[in-house]
């Protein structure tokens, strides 16, 4: 648990949400149900375990920031709690809630014991790849899938790491769980797109074989994406780019757009995954209530292919 104030707002509040939920405690000396709240929630935060940070902030002492926040829900009382995820103040209560009825809340908003081991078992897998060492990557890619198998991150990262590998079988079994998924998510959508490239790439013509059909008829889209295809399978991403562009400006809806929704599949697997950060602290005397974002700048490969395929569309 830390006091929050003018000074350290930007770097214990907003900064910290980034990494984990923070539930900011509103309180006074004088208030009888802040005083019967405060241990509820000490003992929740170390029953949690890290799923949560704690933080108080007398209003007495901090009008300026109390005021903001009780403007922003609408609420004139306390105990007062403001639950900041990712820099942003995402939801609150008012009064001194039950043990039971604070869990409830808690639990909308904190990730599960599973989601966070699964979570350090992915970000532990990624310094293990690169590191070179793919097979104890791979090992805790696999553990965080069975400990949390709703975890759709763990999930995709499990999936790259088969494919790369050039574990087929495997790969289709992991995403056979999450086939219902890719409509509604891009890294699950191209990860599909990736196994059906290298399950269809042994069956593909060589690609001699494939060059000489290019030749003789530039219109040969069945051959090209069977190019792409093979190019796709071998993680020769640029190469499988160049040659589904070819199709998408000759023609945009050929095959059901499939030209267009592979190129788009890869170009998701290039991307590197945005890395939240908030901006520097709000000037001295102003107080910034929501955080503002950044990311990490996009990959200039990515971006060019990006622009190359927005051209050939517009």
């Amino acid at each position: 648990m830390i006091d929050i104030t003018l000074k350290n707002f930007e770097t214990d509040l907003i900064n910290d949400s980034m990494q984990q939920p923070v539930l900011l405690d509103i309180w006074a000396p004088w208030c009888g149900p802040c005083k019967a709240l405060t241990p509820v929630l000490e003992k929740l935060e170390a029953a949690y375990a890290g799923r949560f940070k704690l933080a108080k902030l007398n209003a007495d002492e901090q009008p300026e920031i109390s005021g903001q926040l009780s403007q922003m829900f609408g609420v004139r009382s306390i105990p007062f709690c403001v639950l900041f995820k990712e820099g942003q103040p995402v939801d609150g209560f008012v009064g001194a809630l039950t043990e039971d009825k604070l869990r409830e809340f808690l639990d909308r908003h904190v990730p599960s014991a599973e989601a966070m081991a699964a979570d350090e078992d992915v970000a532990l897998a990624g310094e293990l790849l690169a590191e070179g060492d793919t097979a104890s990557a791979l090992e805790k890619l696999q553990e965080a899938v069975a400990i949390d198998p709703a975890n759709d991150t763990a999930r995709y990262d499990y999936l790259r790491a088969l494919l790369a590998l050039g574990r087929v079988a495997d790969a289709r079994r992991a995403f056979e769980a999450v086939a219902g998924k890719v409509l509604l998510d891009a890294r699950l959508s191209a990860a599909g797109h990736w196994l059906a490239a290298c399950e269809r790439a042994p069956e593909a013509r060589d690609e001699q074989a494939l060059a000489a059909a290019i030749a003789a008829n530039r219109r040969d889209f069945d051959a090209r994406f069977e190019l792409a295809q093979r190019h796709f399978a071998a993680q020769r991403f640029t190469e499988a780019l160049d040659e589904l562009l070819e199709i998408v400006m000759r023609d945009k809806a050929w095959n059901e757009q499939l030209a267009r929704k592979t190129y788009v599949a890869v170009l998701e697997l290039m991307s590197k995954p945005a890395v939240p950060k908030a901006e520097p602290a709000a000037p001295k005397g102003a107080l910034e209530v929501a955080g503002k974002i950044n990311t990490v700048p996009a990959d200039p490969v990515v971006d060019q292919y990006r622009r190359k395929l927005s051209m050939a569309l517009n």
